[in-house]
């Protein structure tokens, strides 16, 4: 079976070796019918402490590793530039 692979933004980094990331989706109501922004938390593993608070990461399934941690970091798809570090 494939393993679900979904992208977020890294919400915190201040935990040895894990990272939380909030998983935003849309999805419309199922009476009014107004698109509405969904989002989840999940706890990923990271390795090497690389990722920072702001980046946009994918995160794979993984066997547990933890009590919260099902999920590891594959790779980062964008960082977030902030004006103070891009002047």
């Amino acid at each position: 079976m494939p393993k679900r692979v979904l992208t977020g933004t890294v919400v915190s980094d201040k935990t040895d070796k894990t990272v939380v990331v909030r998983v935003e989706r849309k999805v419309k109501h199922a009476l009014y019918g107004k698109i509405i922004r969904l989002s989840k938390k999940y706890h990923a593993h990271d390795e090497g402490n690389v990722y920072r608070e702001g980046e946009t990461v994918r995160i794979e399934e993984t066997a547990p590793i933890s009590k919260l941690k099902t999920w590891k970091v594959i790779e980062r798809v964008d960082t977030h530039k902030s004006p103070e570090t891009a002047a």
